[in-house]
């Protein structure tokens, strides 16, 4: 981790100086374009940091927390939920965002038992850099230090040291809960023992602030990705390069880098578009906007396809920079593929866009339901990968339904807009009026589906009779 400070420190003292006959408007929109896609998760991570740390305390209603402490959620996110794409209604989060660019947080996790669980630590670029859990970890009680990429003191006996490569953490904690009233209490007790707390204060008395400052300059009511589509180059850019200083790129970066120096966007150095070269400024002016629409195309062929299924593997990107930044867009906080799998599908088995309009079908055979160590869900979402409102305020079904099974075993789920009716109704997920996706989660998933022996089966459309 040191050594990307060390290229970015490098990478300051010999930063080329723009002149006006170096980069034409053309190259400037393509490297633009590049820097815009590269950039995309940090300025990401970061507005989303600003948005659900902009509350003076610990807020259930929008699950919120200041800097430093957790939101532990009492209940599933519901339709009204936008601070996140794609959030998930399996498990109840314990959310938190921490800067250790001064100084480590310790996470003390308590005996969590046979009870799945999971704690993945994502970096300012959202690759996952930890992930304690049921998979790697166990159940017993530990703690764990988190220390920023610049810190080089000794750690308290016992504790794990977990080194996060920029400033920015996000731990992104799940616990899984079967949705019952004693199911809901169990899991309360144990998250109630979850605890984050400096390390100048580790092993004394101590109390997170009963009330924060907000920054009022902080707009907390729109959400955070939608602020991020709607930056201009100026913006954009001059928050990109601010934000690498203390989230220092990675060593393998160093050629786009080199790139992005070319129309002065360098780590920790400002940036102003309006002291560029005209032809400069015209070029990453245009940037944005083309980044954004690559990246939106990104979304829809992401990886391998199966029955219409496309299959990622998140949560570590190297420098796959656009894939990193389509996972950002549609699936923001994504595991490691050992830990949960996303497999995503909006078509049907002809290769049809799914729609509210029509009626569908997923039919799991016999003896073949997704093959997990942990558990599973299919999630619906609207055209904007959010839950869908529903008089059942249902928005998946998984593991933990109590499925209408067939004569044959097998079981059929019916997603559609309407009810399939009263005795079909326990395997029905509603969908929209209009276009939706659906997203399968596979949590520790086994080496069936890692391995490709298993996918799953393809979204059928109902032909009216």
């Amino acid at each position: 981790m040191r050594a990307n400070r060390c290229v970015l420190l490098a990478f300051l003292a010999f930063a080329p100086v723009v002149r006006a006959e170096d980069v034409t408007e053309a190259e400037a929109l393509a490297i633009g374009t590049d820097a815009y896609i590269y950039g995309y998760p940090l300025v990401t991570m970061e507005m989303t940091r600003r948005v659900m740390t902009s509350v003076p305390a610990p807020d259930l209603k929008v699950l919120r927390a200041p800097m430093g402490q957790f939101i532990k959620a009492r209940a599933y996110p519901d339709a009204s939920y936008r601070d996140v794409t794609a959030p998930n209604a399996d498990t109840l989060y314990s959310v938190a965002w921490l800067d250790v660019s001064k100084e480590p947080h310790v996470l003390a996790l308590p005996d969590m038992g046979d009870r799945y669980y999971l704690m993945p630590m994502l970096s300012g670029w959202t690759d996952v850099f930890a992930s304690p859990g049921k998979r790697t970890t166990g159940g017993k009680a530990a703690n764990y230090l988190i220390a920023g990429p610049g810190w080089s003191g000794t750690a308290p006996a016992g504790m794990t040291v977990l080194r996060s490569p920029t400033a920015i953490v996000w731990v992104l904690g799940r616990t899984y809960c079967t949705g019952t009233p004693e199911d809901f209490a169990a899991v309360h007790a144990l998250m109630d023992q979850y605890s984050l707390t400096p390390l100048s204060a580790f092993g004394k008395p101590y109390t997170p602030p009963a009330s924060v400052p907000v920054d009022p300059s902080v707009n907390a009511k729109t959400a955070p990705r939608e602020q991020v589509d709607g930056m201009d180059a100026a913006r954009y850019f001059r928050l990109l390069a601010a934000l690498m200083e203390e989230n220092p790129p990675a060593a393998a970066d160093a050629p786009l880098l080199a790139r992005m120096a070319r129309v002065g966007i360098v780590p920790g150095k400002d940036f102003d578009l309006s002291k560029l070269d005209p032809a400069v400024a015209a070029g990453l002016a245009k940037s944005c906007k083309a980044g954004l629409e690559r990246i939106l195309v990104a979304t829809k062929h992401p990886g391998k396809e199966v029955n219409g299924w496309q299959f990622t593997f998140t949560g570590d990107y190297g420098t796959e920079y656009l894939f990193r930044a389509a996972v950002t867009l549609v699936g923001l906080g994504a595991n490691l593929a050992k830990d949960a799998c996303y497999p995503m599908t909006s078509v049907d088995s002809d290769g049809k866009a799914l729609d509210g309009a029509q009626r569908y079908t997923i039919r799991f055979e016999k003896g073949h339901m997704p093959p997990v160590n942990g558990f599973w869900s299919l999630t619906m979402y609207d055209a904007d990968y959010f839950f869908v409102a529903n008089r059942l305020s249902r928005y998946t079904l998984s593991a933990r339904n109590a499925f209408r099974t067939e004569p044959d075993g097998s079981v059929e789920l019916y997603i559609q807009r309407e009810s399939p009716g009263a005795d079909k109704e326990a395997n029905w997920l509603p969908a929209p009026a209009g276009p939706f996706h659906l997203m399968l989660r596979l949590y520790w998933p086994q080496e069936s589906f890692l391995g490709g022996s298993w996918a799953p089966p393809a979204v059928r459309r109902v032909i009216a009779q």
